[in-house]
């Protein structure tokens, strides 16, 4: 079982995103996504995400809520739990990332982005202030998202 995190740092009403562009066979290759990457041995979620967001912006968080967990099922890649983060405070000088470009975007234009069809639903929890920790597992064949649910209860593709 693959474990990841996944930050959004939280500037006013921008969130950092990270344009996968730079990495060879990158199944992001193109996406717009928070940043993160894999756990490491004997590391808990908390500080892989720590750590990814030093080693790809160059920024010490010092503030951050643990927003829920996303459980990716998938016909081409390993079964995968993605520990999901907000940031609200950090430390230290931008730098730039060697897997693709930085950028702060206003949530309004989130959506105009190249985003995975899941990634949609979680930033929707994430925006909404009410929305307590969450579970949500997705499941894709090949790049397409064919199932969703949210606690345990099944969400309306269709109506998203």
């Amino acid at each position: 079982m693959k474990q990841t995190t996944l930050c959004y740092m939280e500037r006013g009403d921008q969130y950092l995103m990270l344009h996968r562009v730079k990495k060879a066979n990158d199944a992001s290759h193109d996406k717009w996504i928070g940043v993160g990457g894999k756990c490491e041995a004997d590391e808990s979620p908390d500080e892989c995400m720590l750590r990814e967001v030093r080693e790809e912006t160059g920024l010490s968080i010092s503030r951050w809520q643990y927003r829920g967990i996303v459980t990716f099922v998938s016909d081409i890649w390993p079964c995968e739990y993605m520990h999901l983060f907000t940031a609200s405070d950090w430390s230290g000088e931008e730098t730039a990332c060697n897997e693709g470009d930085l950028e702060w975007i206003d949530k309004s234009r989130l959506f105009d982005l190249t985003l995975w069809e899941g990634d949609k639903i979680f930033l929707r929890l994430l925006m909404d202030p009410a929305q307590p920790f969450f579970s949500l597992k997705l499941v894709y064949r090949g790049d397409d998202l064919v199932e969703a649910k949210l606690d345990g209860r099944p969400l309306n593709l269709q109506s998203m």
